[in-house]
């Protein structure tokens, strides 16, 4: 990590440890566990498309994945929830590999609408043949390791965003290493990446396996968290959200991903004064962002920074 990811890190888990001692509030907990959960999602949509420059319109179907998997293992199974988590990651990155070997010889919007089929497909498949039906199944067993079991919402939030925490440090040293640098040279260039002597294909398959397992553990997550899931936590839209997230944050900034996560999972909460029209309202500020803060808040954020910091070396 870099001098400013680390000060930025420390700063930002500090305040979010911070968080459940100064709000006192389960309501506000619970929406920080959901924005935690969507973060991790969307840290690993940000190094699939930011970075390597691979479109995906499917990770609502590793999300689901994820959460069936672990709670099946665990629930019919008995598997510690633990073990049933790293298998549910096991099986989205060989879903993963299954679908990135044909779909990643595709670019643009080809890709965009494989990746969406594949999200489609899994949908379906948790409709039709998943426990429960269209009705979903409960009494998913809450998360537990070396006989202590996580209950109350405060834990969760610690967990999750103890979670978010290890997979950030992890990304940004994975973007700012060589493979990371790889990755941005696919995104600017794949022939030019080719001609240079990477293997792209063993790349963009690499890093849609990365992408997958974010979003299997996420699900994994969720589902020991709510205790039950139904299908209609996977769909289309999932993946849409979380698309949004990334591209309000910054598409190309890890930190977009996390600050995107918590502005889209915060503003319906915000929105619900409206009543009615609170749809209305979320699709006009989403609209806006997106024409007026086309780089995301972040990388904006980082310019006005920068801008200040050389007009205060000029004055001196």
């Amino acid at each position: 990590m870099k001098k400013g990811d680390s000060l930025v890190f420390f700063i930002f888990i500090f305040l979010i440890g911070l968080l459940p001692v100064l709000s006192g509030s389960t309501y506000i907990m619970t929406v920080g566990v959901f924005a935690g959960i969507n973060a991790l999602v969307a840290i690993g949509l940000c190094i699939l498309m930011g970075y390597a420059g691979q479109i995906s319109l499917g990770q609502a179907g590793f999300y689901g994945i994820g959460a069936y998997v672990s709670a099946v293992l665990s629930l019919h199974f008995g598997l510690p929830v633990v073990v049933s988590l790293i298998l549910a990651m096991v099986v989205a990155a060989m879903v993963a590999v299954i679908l990135a070997v044909p779909a990643l010889r595709l670019k643009g919007h080809y890709l965009a609408v494989a990746t969406l089929g594949f999200g489609e497909i899994i949908y379906i498949i948790l409709n039709e043949w998943g426990p429960g039906g269209p009705s979903g199944f409960g009494d998913i067993p809450h998360f537990s390791l070396l006989g202590y079991t996580i209950t109350s919402t405060t834990g969760y939030f610690y967990l999750i965003w103890g979670l978010v925490a290890v997979v950030m440090i992890f990304s940004l040293n994975l973007i700012h290493s060589r493979t990371g640098r790889a990755l941005r040279a696919i995104h600017d260039s794949e022939l030019a990446s080719n001609a240079m002597g990477l293997d792209v294909v063993e790349l963009k398959i690499k890093v849609f396996i990365l992408s997958a397992v974010y979003a299997s553990l996420a699900g994994g997550l969720y589902a020991h968290y709510i205790t039950f899931i139904s299908p209609s936590s996977f769909s289309l839209f999932y993946s849409i959200l979380v698309l949004m997230m990334v591209i309000v944050g910054g598409i190309t900034n890890l930190w977009g991903a996390i600050i995107g996560a918590v502005v889209i999972t915060v503003l319906p909460e915000l929105l619900r004064r409206f009543e009615e029209f609170d749809v209305l309202v979320y699709g006009l500020i989403l609209t806006l962002s997106l024409m007026f803060f086309r780089k995301g808040l972040v990388p904006i954020l980082v310019e006005k920074i920068k801008k200040l910091r050389g007009l205060a070396v000029v004055k001196h």
